[in-house]
């Protein structure tokens, strides 16, 4: 058996690990900077399942009042239903708290199997999220009537999911209240959960159910897309199927394609990531959402 330097090997053990660091390493998020310097004006328990409370992280703009009645901005963070959590999005609903809305980002559910939490208990913690929030919009100082709801990738499968996916509620949700929000925008959605798409694993054979382009109908909110066009995560053929399916159903869609954008492609430049939600703000001026 040949013998080695020990230096050689140490020298060897190094570059190993260099390597495997390389090879695991993740792309850096400067918003999550961002967010780690945003505290929200108050936590809200909107659920309790088992013994897990679930809040609201309310963001109120400046001289905000009990009794206005503004636009609210609800948003759910993205990572693939599996992790992350509410914190993850504050950047975006600190953005629109300075703009006059009430910024929210929910907490919900993460799916586990071992805990046996499932994508659908996800969705059904987002519907409920925006009905506590339409039914509290008096003590909120909310427009039940001007409420958008946003999301990035798995997030914002949530948020397509309040509008979306009528058959999947809280066994002790009050139907009567919609969850539906009156405007959507959607950030490099899971929208096709399909094999072709992403999550069919995770959702299994009733994969179908929880699929956005899959599920489209008359009268949806108007909706914003924006997508970058070789994300290989969440497909950028199931955005632009949505956007077609949207229009040949009545809906008002406009999706906006970031041209080489990667999955999550403006949370990794604070350029790009103004860029977008500017692109957000024009298309809530157009429907008379923000002045």
């Amino acid at each position: 058996m040949p013998k080695y330097n020990s230096n050689i090997l140490k020298h060897l053990l190094f570059l190993g690990f260099i390597f495997s660091q390389v090879m695991n390493a993740q792309p850096k998020r400067p918003l999550d900077a961002v967010a780690d310097k945003l505290e929200p004006t108050q936590k809200i328990v909107y659920k309790t399942v088992g013994d897990r409370s679930l809040n609201l992280h309310v963001f109120n703009p400046k001289d905000h009042h009990s009794s206005d009645t503004r636009a609210a901005y609800i948003t759910f963070h993205g990572g693939g239903w599996v992790n992350r959590d509410a914190r993850y999005f504050y950047p975006f609903a600190d953005h629109f708290t300075k703009k006059g809305f009430v910024g929210i980002c929910v907490e919900y559910r993460l799916h586990n199997k071992d805990t046996g939490v499932s994508v659908f208990d996800c969705v059904k913690d987002a519907r409920t999220a925006v009905r506590y929030v339409r039914s509290h919009a008096a003590e909120l100082g909310i427009d039940p009537n001007k409420i958008i709801v946003s999301g990035g990738s798995a997030g914002a499968h949530l948020a397509a999911g309040t509008a979306l996916f009528n058959d999947v509620n809280e066994t002790n949700d009050d139907l009567s209240i919609s969850p539906s929000p009156n405007v959507l925008v959607l950030y490099y959605p899971v929208i096709d959960t399909s094999v072709d798409g992403y999550g069919n694993e995770k959702i299994g054979n009733q994969w179908k159910a929880l699929s956005p382009v899959d599920n489209v109908r008359e009268h949806l909110p108007p909706t914003l897309v924006l997508h970058g066009t070789t994300d290989t995560v969440t497909p950028y053929a199931g955005a632009k199927r949505f956007e077609q399916e949207m229009l040949k159903t009545g809906n008002q869609c406009q999706l906006i394609s970031h041209d080489g954008g990667v999955h999550g492609y403006f949370i990794f430049d604070l350029e790009l990531f103004q860029q977008a939600m500017k692109q957000t703000e024009v298309f809530l001026e157009e429907l008379r959402f923000l002045d």
